[in-house]
Order: C-alpha cells, then sequence, then structure tokens
C-alpha cells in the first residue's frame, strides 16, 4: 500500500515544475522611450530609454517586430545594433514629430524633434531573436 505523504510530494514537485516552467515562457515587458533631434541637419542628440516594467501591463498586443539577438538578452543593445529597422517600426506606432523653422537675416535654421513617448512592449529573448511586440 502506498504512502499518502510520497504521493502528495510527488505531485507538488509536478504542479511546481508546471508552474516555474511557465513563468519562463512568459515574456519579459519592458517600457521604451526614443528621443530624436535633429538640429541644421546635424545629428544633435538622441536617447533610448528601456527599462524593466515593474508592473503587468495592460493592453492588447499590435504590431511585432523580430530582430537578431545572437544570444543576447540586453534589449537596449539589440535595438542599438538594429537601429533603422526598430525606428521604422516605431514610426508605424505613431512618433510625435515637431519641426521648427527660423529664418533671420537670411540664414535658415530648422529643427527637427522625433518622440516616442513611453510606450510598454512585451519582448520574447530566442536564441537567435528578440520579438518585440508594442501593447496598446
Amino acid at each position: 500500500m502506498r504512502s499518502r505523504d510520497r504521493n502528495y510530494t510527488f505531485s507538488l514537485s509536478i504542479c511546481a515544475l508546471i508552474f516555474f516552467h511557465s513563468l519562463a515562457l512568459e515574456a519579459s515587458e519592458f517600457f521604451i522611450s526614443y528621443r530624436y533631434l535633429v538640429k541644421d541637419a546635424i545629428l544633435y542628440n538622441e536617447v533610448l530609454e528601456v527599462s524593466h516594467a515593474m508592473h503587468k501591463c495592460k493592453g492588447t498586443p499590435s504590431n511585432s517586430l523580430t530582430l537578431e539577438a545572437k544570444n543576447r538578452n540586453n534589449l537596449k543593445k539589440i535595438i542599438t545594433l538594429n537601429n533603422e529597422k526598430f525606428i521604422q517600426f516605431i514610426q508605424k506606432l505613431g512618433l510625435n514629430i515637431e519641426h521648427f523653422e527660423r529664418t533671420t537675416n537670411y540664414q535658415n535654421t530648422s529643427t527637427t524633434i522625433l518622440t516616442l513617448k513611453t510606450t510598454c512592449f512585451k519582448v520574447d529573448f530566442n536564441d537567435n531573436f528578440a520579438k518585440i511586440t508594442a501593447l496598446k
């Protein structure tokens, strides 16, 4: 006859294994903000902020982007290496564009600011790729 304690610990260990395995499969959530400043056709400042979300983000997944990760889990480095693709991706999400132009004594000065407000993204890291999905 089997002992009840033995069956209980076995089923508890199976439940714990399933629970922790499901946590590992869940995607990480990050807050990303971006600002790009061009003054007189020269890049003046570019700021990319990436931080882990402390609380679960609410929203439905919308557009997604897959970037080559090469066994990296640092999202900021992955985005920096694939800068062109990421900028094209966030343009579709809705960048705020401000343009100022002024002419004084026949000299033209212009300033353009591209801003992505802080947005929550769900990121799935794979061995070779990182899938970035915007939450709206």
